[in-house]
């Protein structure tokens, strides 16, 4: 287990929400680009290692079902969280209630995301995950105070997100290593359904990078540059 890991999963989502208080909302181009840069590493490690790690296995003929449900499983949590785990900022100014689904499903969504870090060479996954939850953070911290909490609650809440992915991490290494007997068997379905759920949050960042679809250098450079790092580490790993 690696306290690297859990630090900088913790400390970008936390981050990423704490500067929802020093950066304006309405001037997130640069959230955008890390959100491009992102999807695209996400999607490019997905297709080079995790995809060809959890079809090694013995179970592989059930690991594809696994994987669709994931991917339903994404569609069916963004109708609570809105998005948010793309970075998507929607405003709450006549709704003051707490909102419970957001909350909750995104930090389901970030526990199931921490689960795949015990493979091999996930190194180059924790930097992407990490990447991803700074915009993700920044967007859960703007509709909690869109929906007047206060701001102590807010920064509670934040770290609750915060520490979902870490202990995410924490129990997909018990399962991986055996700690837990009675689960171990069913760790490749598990990562089944968290490949699902990268496909569905990677494809859908890439398609909504560009505005009505509009051609943008920056972003497409960012998401260049995230296809290429990953690429980097799949051919470093081949030697």
């Amino acid at each position: 287990m690696s306290i690297f890991f859990i630090t900088l999963l913790a400390g970008c989502a936390l981050l990423g929400g704490l500067a929802v208080f020093v950066v304006k909302n309405n001037n997130n181009n640069n959230l955008k680009l890390i959100l491009s840069f992102s999807g695209a590493y996400l999607f490019a490690i997905t297709i080079l290692h995790l995809l060809p790690d959890v079809y090694a296995g013995d179970e592989k003929h059930l690991v594809g079902l696994f994987i669709l449900g994931g991917f339903i499983l994404q569609i069916l949590l963004e109708q609570f969280s809105q998005g948010i785990e793309h970075g998507h900022i929607h405003a709450h100014n006549h709704q003051q209630s707490f909102p419970w689904g957001i909350m909750l499903s995104l930090c389901f969504h970030a526990f199931l995301e921490g689960m795949p870090l015990t493979v091999k060479n996930n190194q180059e996954l924790v930097y992407g995950i990490a990447i991803h939850h700074i915009p993700a953070a920044f967007a859960l911290g703007s509709v909690l105070i869109g929906n007047h909490i206060k701001k102590n609650t807010v920064i509670a809440l934040l770290v609750v997100f915060a520490a979902m992915s870490p202990l995410g991490y924490i129990l997909s290494y018990s399962l991986s290593n055996g700690n837990i007997q009675s689960m171990g068997n069913y760790y490749p379905y598990i990562m089944g359904v968290v490949i699902g759920i990268f496909l569905h949050i990677s494809t859908t960042i890439l398609f909504e990078s560009s505005v009505d679809h509009k051609f943008s250098i920056k972003k497409t450079i960012a998401v260049f540059i995230g296809i290429s790092i990953a690429l980097v580490g799949y051919f470093l790993e081949a030697h």
